[in-house]
């Protein structure tokens, strides 16, 4: 599956060559330059809902690090190619999400991405401004993406020395050309999807593009898109590279969204529309719909029903996939449509994820507070090292010296702990550590903070609402679900169950928390509307009242004549005689 290497090659990206098995070339086949995938993997939840994740996957064999000035593009999006020819870029990985990925009740997702707005970058070696290249490389994406990234500045930058380690190939370890930042408020919408189509080699015209219409992605309960671009090898010797455009998209429909039922879901309910033909451009085109909880249909039923399966070890687990080829006619029937359809029968408990993380704000008033973060090991018999990464903006000056690590009421002390404090209006907070988590336990990470008092222009529009703080990053190489089954009965052979091989160890994983909201002392804003309205006032009844003695000019008005003197004058202007 192309998604999950993904999974597997960070894992290993500190360790060995990240190339991925599905890039190898076969030298007696000529390939063309540029290569287009697009894969739809459907995964009924245990809750009812339906977890829809697309990717589409371009290679392109060119060179970009030697300086080399493309002209012709096929596949591959000239506005992004463009960036990583000026900018240097190495590696760039940027997601927009919009709602909270529920680890407890829909699982672990295939790709992991924080509410609101991410962007991490690695820059080539060449570059002797980082930061300025950063912060032109942010403008240049909130144009091609059109997003607020114009916001991310040093305030908001961190620049971890462990975490997010090249998924692609090199293994760099000078964290100098590493770049991280995080706006957590990011609305995302049509105007992000819009250009996110954009780049896509049939757009949102054929394939399984067109079921991505805004009204049904953002009429759901979580949406995230991604872009990630990395270099990898293009044969298993790695003589050759290509540069992988990866675009993901995941959305999970919500069992109560009006309309559509837990009993039975279908591509028409979930997206409105249906499919006719694959992309023309791509070489590969196919939906999986997992149906490894449910191998005899005893739960769900798929339909229609295809005789193609297959089978992934993915996010430790080993799972069988129902698959669809689009690229076959044989798939759309006689009606030219495929419009798959689920039908549930009966649903049961699903297992706790192995690692679950939260985080919130205690304390009381609106001076001092403590951030608790909460990891969860629920493996029965083994622990795991974590790798915690924290970002806490500036206003929220932390009280180092306060920080504890507890697992089981017992102290837990990091083995490696990288803090690097803030400076006002300057740069955040960062803190890395790396905690073991023992078996079966919660282990609780707290720090104090105080809050600081900001200058009237540096408070948004809506202050009351509270300030965000990005959520936490989790990273660690967790035991796999297929590791922990010692079930003897099953018919296997003795020598695959001595020692179980690498990739059904452990597996990479990446979790966020939820982000923060955070109140801060505010002033009071009706205030000076108040002194607005009393100085005008007073300005208008008193100056007004003083411009208007000096200015006006005073008349002796004569009284008016009686009536009868009135006629009497009339009757002498008619014979021509003067007035009295």
């Amino acid at each position: 599956m192309r998604w999950e290497e993904t999974v597997v090659e960070e894992a290993t990206a500190d360790k060995e060559d990240t190339s991925a098995p599905e890039t190898v070339v076969q030298s007696s086949v000529p390939q063309p330059k540029d290569d287009f995938q697009e894969e739809l993997v459907i995964r009924p939840l245990h809750s009812g809902d339906i977890y829809a994740s697309f990717q589409f996957r371009t290679l392109w064999e060119t060179d970009f690090m030697r300086g080399n000035k493309v002209s012709h593009y096929r596949l591959f999006p000239k506005s992004l190619g463009q960036v990583i020819s000026k900018f240097s870029v190495r590696e760039l990985h940027i997601s927009f999400t919009q709602g909270y990925w529920r680890t407890m009740q829909w699982g672990q997702p295939f790709l992991p991405s924080p509410p609101g707005a991410e962007l991490w970058v690695w820059f080539q070696d060449s570059v002797t401004d980082v930061d300025g290249t950063w912060k032109e490389l942010t403008n240049v994406l909130s144009g091609i993406f059109c997003a607020s990234l114009n916001f991310i500045d040093s305030t908001n930058t961190v620049q971890p020395s462990a975490s997010f380690k090249p998924l692609g190939i090199g293994n760099v370890t000078d964290h100098r050309f590493l770049r991280y930042a995080t706006l957590p408020r990011e609305i995302v919408c049509t105007e992000n999807l819009t250009p996110w189509k954009k780049l896509l080699p049939c757009g949102s015209k054929a394939g399984l593009a067109v079921l991505l219409k805004s009204e049904k992605l953002f009429h759901s309960s979580f949406h995230s898109q991604a872009v990630h671009i990395r270099p990898v090898c293009q044969d298993w010797q790695c003589k050759t590279t290509s540069w992988e455009l990866r675009q993901t998209l995941n959305v999970v429909f919500d069992l109560h969204t009006p309309g559509q039922g837990k009993l039975e879901w279908s591509l028409f309910k979930m997206f409105s529309r249906t499919l006719t033909e694959a992309c023309p451009l791509a070489s590969s085109s196919k939906i999986y719909i997992d149906i490894t909880d449910d191998p005899q249909g005893e739960q769900f039923e798929v339909s229609p029903a295809t005789h193609l399966l297959s089978q992934a070890m993915v996010l430790g687990d080993r799972r069988t996939f129902s698959v669809y080829d689009l690229t076959q006619q044989i798939t759309f029937g006689t009606v030219r449509s495929l419009n798959l359809l689920i039908r549930w029968k009966s649903s049961e408990d699903m297992l706790r994820p192995l690692l679950h993380a939260e985080r919130y704000v205690a304390g009381y008033g609106l001076q001092t507070g403590e951030i608790h973060t909460l990891m969860y090991n629920n493996h029965p018999y083994r622990s795991f090292p974590v790798l915690l990464l924290d970002s806490v903006p500036w206003y929220l000056r932390l009280y180092i010296h306060t920080l504890t690590v507890t697992s089981k009421g017992k102290d837990n002390k990091p083995s490696y702990i990288h803090y690097q404090p803030s400076k006002d209006r300057v740069r955040p907070h960062l803190l890395e550590m790396l905690v073991q988590l023992p078996p079966n336990s919660v282990t609780e990470v707290t720090v104090q903070f105080e809050r600081a008092l900001l200058k009237w222009t540096e408070y948004t529009p809506d202050p009351n609402h509270g300030f965000y703080v990005g959520s936490s990053v989790i990273s660690s190489l967790v035991p796999s679900i297929v590791a922990m089954d010692t079930n003897s009965t099953r018919e296997q052979p003795l020598f695959s169950s001595f020692f179980p091989c690498k990739e059904e160890s452990s597996y990479f994983m990446r979790v966020y928390t939820e982000p923060l909201l955070v109140n801060l002392p505010t002033p009071d804003f009706s205030m000076p509307y108040n002194v607005i309205c009393l100085t005008c006032t007073v300005v208008a009844v008193g100056y007004g009242s003083l411009y208007n003695l000096l200015t006006r000019s005073f008349q002796i008005e004569e009284p008016s004549p009686g009536l009868a003197k009135r006629i009497a004058n009339i009757i002498r202007k008619m014979r021509g005689v003067p007035p009295l």
